[in-house]
This record gives C-alpha cells, sequence and structure tokens, in this order.
C-alpha cells in the first residue's frame, strides 16, 4: 500500500460572481482578520458602484483593467557591493507583479479617511482603470527609482 501524503499547497475555487481566480486572490487580501464574507460584500458593491459608472464596460473588465494599469515592470533592490549599498534595478515576476499591484490598490484604498470601504475601493479601482490615483503613482515613482538607478544594472544578480 502505497503512502498518501497531504499537500501544505490551498487550492482556491473561482469566486462565485465572476468565476475569476483574480478576484478570489483580490478578496482573500482584502480580508481583514479571517471575515472573508465581509470582504465579499465590500467587493461586492464596490464592483456594483463601478458598473453603474462604467455603463459600457463590463466591472469585471474595469477591475481587470485596474490592476494590468498598476501592475510594475521594474523595481529596485539593494545590494551591497564592497562598502556601498547600491539600489539595482530588475525585472519584476509575473507573480510578483500581480501582488504587487493588489497590495498598492489595496494601500491607497485603506488610506483613504472618512468613506465606506466599498467606496473607497471603487474610487481606487475607478482611477487606476483611469491610470490616475495613489496605486499609479506608486508604479510611476518605483518606475523612476529604476530609471534612476539604471546605472547600476550590471549589479543584478
Amino acid at each position: 500500500m502505497a503512502l498518501q501524503y497531504r499537500s501544505t499547497e490551498v487550492f482556491h475555487q473561482p469566486d462565485v460572481r465572476f468565476g475569476s481566480m483574480l478576484v478570489t486572490k483580490f478578496i482573500n487580501n482584502l480580508m481583514h482578520e479571517g471575515k472573508k464574507s465581509v470582504a465579499e460584500k465590500v467587493f461586492y458593491k464596490a464592483m456594483e458602484l463601478i458598473g453603474s459608472r462604467f455603463e459600457d464596460k463590463e466591472p469585471l473588465e474595469v477591475f481587470e483593467g485596474a490592476i494590468a494599469n498598476v501592475k510594475p515592470l521594474v523595481e529596485v533592490k539593494s545590494k551591497r557591493v564592497g562598502g556601498a549599498t547600491y539600489q539595482v534595478p530588475i525585472e519584476v515576476s509575473r507573480k510578483r507583479q500581480l501582488s504587487l499591484a493588489i497590495r498598492w490598490i489595496l494601500a491607497a484604498t485603506r488610506s483613504k479617511k472618512g468613506k465606506a470601504t466599498y467606496l473607497k475601493l471603487a474610487d481606487e479601482l475607478s482611477d487606476a482603470y483611469k491610470k490616475q490615483g495613489v496605486s499609479i503613482t506608486k508604479r510611476e515613482n518605483t518606475h523612476k527609482m529604476a530609471e534612476a538607478n539604471k546605472a547600476f544594472a550590471h549589479f543584478a544578480w
């Protein structure tokens, strides 16, 4: 009889409403203190609001476009050479691009005060889709930093 091992890797299901793994990943990152139902309500309310703002587009299309617009292509990493520390520009892997984009959108959403979370999330996703807002600024700053430190690219490992 062969031994069976349980995998430690968790397999997530696509979300119920859109059937998208990206939405599932976003909701899981939005979730706070294990309250997934609350995170789902916030996300779906924000998507309804986006649907009313962009009547010619599907809300999922706007969401995916916003994520795509925020994804960084390059970033800088600290590299110690001799006694000096250099900010070395490196390309960002696809998986990291996605996680950074989600993290930046949620950070921008949480930094705004005085409104319901679904309103702040809808605003940030709408702004990111239009290539403006806090998360797009973060991406642009990351790209500028990488461009400014292009001279140290030969230190990349």
